[in-house]
């Protein structure tokens, strides 16, 4: 689904990323691990064309996407959770369900509001409510839900377990694993090795910016 090949990228004159090679099976929970400053979200806004690649490519279903901009790689199927999850406070958590909804495509599952409701059931309990009133955890439930309303093939999440009661971690590990028997292919960020074995396929880790190993989980 996903592959990293060489993949150089830098803050200004920094360097985050040295030759990353990554390959994301399709149907598959691969895990980036690592601490803090490892790389793991820089690999992700890469992906995501939120960051320029100075060197490598990127392909998607073996299409290159490496520096297009992010509208390009959201039409062609990737979604992105951000680590800050970006809702709209203002508006309710509905109006941001249907904020992120996009026509179906035929080579990803096609999700409705009530269909996300199924799968977080205190969304719709809290429909109506400003999303700036909602927890962390619920937050973190509705960007997940807004994000599945485009229909993406590829799901990169970021950090989806950090900062959420044990509670809302086993709600999102549900998620994962029935998004992935839905057929939606998912590269997340994780900190949480526990997390991370529970859902992941596969796990690689990254040290200040490289591939220190990679295994199934």
């Amino acid at each position: 689904m996903l592959s990293l090949r060489g993949v150089d990228v830098f803050y200004g004159r920094a360097q985050a990323l040295f030759g990353i090679d990554l390959d994301v099976p399709a149907g598959s929970v691969t895990a980036l691990l690592g601490r803090n400053g490892a790389g793991k979200s820089t690999t992700l806004k890469a992906v995501m064309g939120l960051l320029p690649v100075a060197r490598g490519a990127i392909t998607l279903a073996a299409t290159p996407i490496a520096n297009r901009p992010p509208y390009e790689i959201a039409r062609m199927g990737i979604g992105y959770v951000p680590e800050d999850r970006r809702i709209f406070a203002d508006l309710t958590v509905a109006e941001n369900l249907a904020a992120g909804w996009r026509p179906p495509r035929t080579d990803a599952p096609a999700w409705t509001q009530a269909e996300v409701y199924a799968l977080f059931p205190n969304l719709y309990e809290l429909r109506h409510r400003r999303a700036g009133r909602t927890s962390g955890g619920e937050q973190q439930m509705l960007a997940l839900g807004r994000t599945l309303m485009g229909n993406p093939r590829l799901l990169l999440l970021d950090e989806p377990s950090e900062g959420l009661a044990p509670v809302v971690v086993q709600a999102m590990a549900a998620a994962i694993r029935t998004l992935t028997d839905n057929g939606v292919t998912i590269l997340m960020s994780e900190q949480n090795r526990a997390f991370a074995d529970r859902v992941g396929t596969y796990t690689v880790t990254l040290a200040k910016g490289r591939v220190e190993t990679g295994s199934s989980a």
